[in-house]
């Protein structure tokens, strides 16, 4: 899937300011901007935004102050549940970062993506962000999707989608992931909900006497 460099250029924008066959990981656990239209189209409600927004700030904080630099550790929460990628140095290190942020105000649950590896280079980090731009763009053409009802994160070619979706959400959002260039590996960090519970999400529209 191919789109214009203006295209591109304008999603890699956004996701800066918000800071080929490919196997899937089906990994389905339960469980944007704050202000502005992203409210209005976030499936989540706007206090569970900010309190997301509270627990990235919280938890990357603690993390430095714990592990300094020797780590690199992305954190990511959608809904309370929080998505831990990026390099560790050992196996002990990977799980004291989670034992960290599973003290943090608020969280639900952590999915732990940490590899036990040296940290990314600048050129393999420019190169996730590039695939998460691609990923943004394709979720943003398909005309069946709400492309906000997604969070997409990328670490070393792997591609995690976040979001609260109806499995017929989920499965177009991986198909559309899966066949973007420099993804290697779809994981998904989804909270699936019923067609009925996305009505009941969605604007009613405005019944006609109300309009008189």
């Amino acid at each position: 899937m191919k789109f214009s460099s203006q295209k591109l250029i304008a999603v890699l924008l956004a996701t800066a300011t918000l800071s080929a066959c490919v196997p899937l990981v089906p990994l389905l656990v339960g469980g944007g901007f704050v202000g502005g239209a992203m409210v209005a189209t976030d499936r989540r409600t706007s206090g569970t935004q900010l309190e997301d927004e509270g627990i990235e700030m919280r938890a990357g904080s603690r993390i430095r102050n714990n592990l300094g630099e020797r780590v690199h550790v992305n954190v990511n929460s959608y809904n309370r549940q929080v998505l831990l990628t990026g390099e560790v140095p050992s196996a002990q290190d990977k799980q004291l970062v989670e034992q960290i942020v599973s003290k943090v105000e608020n969280v639900r649950a952590i999915v732990n993506e940490l590899n036990v590896l040296g940290n990314a280079t600048f050129s393999q980090r420019s190169s996730d962000t590039i695939v998460t731009g691609r990923v943004k763009a394709g979720l943003i053409d398909a005309k069946d999707l709400i492309a906000s009802a997604f969070k997409v994160v990328t670490e070393r070619g792997t591609t995690y989608l976040m979001g609260r979706v109806t499995q017929r959400e989920a499965d177009r959002a991986t198909d559309i992931t899966r066949g973007m260039d420099g993804v290697r590996k779809v994981v998904r960090v989804l909270e699936i909900i019923s067609e009925d519970e996305l009505a009941n999400m969605l604007p009613q529209p405005v019944p006609a006497d109300a309009k008189k």
